[in-house]
């Protein structure tokens, strides 16, 4: 049985309005700012493809745990909304590495009829794949598929993201993520004695609570 439902996605951003109108672009949603200088939403055809991109004092030092995929006609349009290619492709690999105006990765799969859903892809890196696979697929209550090295979970509740995928990767989590999900449960309680830990309890400035999965990732909370 499923614990949570995926809520939407969140960004951190130095400048909000750039981040938020570059993805505005790649994506195909509609970019709002709820201040003159500060958060905004993009917003697409169901509450659940909301990205919140949030202002944060401190910029991105090191490479995203996560990032999106995405589906795009041209690297030169992504390139001309202000992106730049970190990896080009090479070898037998089917995408492009680049990085949004503020130096996030993202990758860039090509196709020639680009589907009117754009993102495509949540990935996570991991330490330990197999085991923060697992752990989520618990969460949400799916299967998961074991792609000899990277991990993959399908149909997770309430998420219009077609995978969630799990890759590994050497290096430790050192910072706060600048890309997390948010999700919706019937109690935070379960969340916990599966192996979540509470980062922040609600208070006087939020009414949600900040959760980290085994691996550090922080996410968000929302109670029904």
């Amino acid at each position: 049985m499923a614990l949570a439902r995926f809520k939407d996605l969140c960004m951190d951003a130095g400048d909000p309005a750039r981040l938020g109108g570059f993805w505005a672009g790649v994506l195909d949603r509609t970019w709002k700012q709820q201040e003159e200088e500060g958060d905004g939403l993009l917003s697409g055809p169901t509450p659940q493809h909301t990205i919140w991109v949030n202002q944060v004092p401190e910029a991105k030092s090191v490479k995203q745990r996560v990032h999106l995929d995405i589906f795009a006609a041209d690297l030169a349009d992504l390139e001309a909304l202000g992106a730049t290619v970190v990896e080009p492709l090479h070898g037998t690999r089917t995408w492009t590495v680049m990085a949004d105006p503020e130096g996030g990765e993202f990758c860039a799969f090509l196709r020639a009829e680009v589907p009117a859903e754009r993102l495509h892809g949540l990935v996570v890196d991991s330490a330990d794949p197999a085991a923060l696979a697992r752990w989520w697929a618990e969460i949400y209550g799916v299967a998961v598929t074991d792609n000899e090295g990277w991990l993959t979970l399908e149909g997770v509740p309430g998420m219009p993201i077609l995978t969630m995928d799990f890759v590994p990767v050497p290096e430790p989590k050192t910072v706060k993520n600048r890309v997390h999900w948010d999700v919706t449960v019937q109690d935070v309680i379960p969340l916990v004695e599966a192996g979540a830990t509470v980062l922040r309890e609600p208070d006087e400035e939020i009414d949600w609570h900040v959760l980290a999965d085994p691996e550090g990732n922080e996410f968000c909370v929302f109670t029904r």
